[in-house]
């Protein structure tokens, strides 16, 4: 079935449907975006075994880091060996992120946030990039811009959380810094700057993960979307889509 891609507007109505239509709440789709996140570590990533190996995630103050430190309690479940790193400071963080951070503290995942100028990423199994989601706009700043430079300065693979953090989720357009990613997991629905040509150095090997969207919340949004994850919930995208 052929799989369609949003552009930030149309997955941001979508969103809206879900949580203002449909009552879903944001902690449902965010528990379900960390599992699909965590799943897909553990399966492609860490797939000789995951216990004792080194994931480090760097999470945002916003929905994507949520998303990041649900797939680090889940990681840290699973016994891998995580450490979180912010951002912003806890008080910083939207209240749903921050309560996500006060359970990964909870549980006994080391978690900090940045506060140096210079920020080195310790060796490691795999990163995690859920720093910046589709609805950021503009070139990353401060101690973000400095986190996603470390990225690309690091040795292990990093996975990105639907999109590489510094890559502009319509148009493709990557901003300075952009995270270069060695494989992402958008959710629910590509975005439609993930399959331009220039970001491909960016995106690396693209994967779509289902978060439980419902198919009545894309035709409220005007969109028809049939049942792309029937047989699988985690779905490639080859480098020639659409």
């Amino acid at each position: 079935m052929p799989i369609p891609a949003l552009t930030a507007k149309q997955m941001g109505r979508v969103d809206r449907v879900m949580v203002q239509e449909f009552g879903l709440h944001v902690e449902q789709l965010m528990e379900l975006a960390g599992w699909a996140v965590a799943s897909f570590a553990r399966s492609r990533l860490l797939a000789t075994s995951p216990r004792r190996r080194r994931v480090l995630v760097v999470a945002g103050k916003g929905g994507n880091g949520g998303d990041g430190l649900v797939a680090a309690r889940l990681l840290h479940g699973w016994g891998v060996e995580v450490e979180v790193i912010l951002s912003h400071p806890p008080a910083a963080l939207n209240d749903i992120t921050r309560h996500q951070a006060r359970i990964v503290r909870a549980v006994g995942i080391p978690l900090r946030h940045v506060t140096g100028e210079d920020e080195a990423i310790p060796p490691v199994d795999l990163v995690i990039d859920a720093l910046l989601g589709f609805g950021g706009t503009g070139p990353p700043t401060g101690d973000t811009a400095r986190l996603m430079t470390a990225f690309n300065a690091s040795e292990g693979p990093v996975l990105a959380v639907d999109l590489p953090s510094g890559l502009e989720a319509t148009t493709g357009e990557p901003f300075a810094p952009c995270v270069r990613a060695d494989a992402t997991l958008t959710l629910a629905l590509p975005k439609t700057g993930l399959l331009a040509p220039r970001a491909a150095k960016f995106v690396g090997d693209l994967w779509v993960a289902d978060i439980g969207v419902p198919e009545a919340a894309y035709a409220r949004a005007g969109l028809t979307v049939g049942p792309i994850f029937s047989t699988e919930s985690l779905v490639p995208i080859p480098r020639d889509f659409p």
